[in-house]
């Protein structure tokens, strides 16, 4: 392990005399760091947060009649709509009651 330390740090350049080229590591840093940060958002917030507003948008289009899957995989026919309490049929003479939240996917 200190051996692969002092290898490394051999292959590091040195700086030297008053400290004038020590500035410019540190804005280099700065930019990788917004760098990372630019592209993690890029990659990983915004998608996320386009996905959360097209499942509020469906959410907000369901009416009675249509046919949605809910979070545990149950397929269903939407028969009632009470506040955010949706009821499902998922087979003939039963109905099952949801949130609105439980709802992912409309067929």
């Amino acid at each position: 392990m200190f051996s692969l330390i002092t290898s490394v740090c051999a292959m590091m350049p040195q700086q030297g005399g008053a400290g004038g080229a020590g500035g410019g590591s540190m804005v280099m840093t700065l930019v990788m760091f917004g760098g990372i940060i630019l592209i993690m958002y890029f990659l990983m917030i915004r998608p996320q947060q386009k996905k959360q507003k097209e499942h509020v948008k469906m959410l907000e289009s369901l009416r009675k009649g249509d046919k949605v899957i809910t979070s545990s995989g149950i397929h269903g026919t939407i028969t009632d709509i009470d506040g955010a309490v949706y009821t499902l049929q998922i087979a003939d003479n039963v109905k099952v009651n949801f949130e609105k939240a439980a709802i992912t996917a409309k067929k």
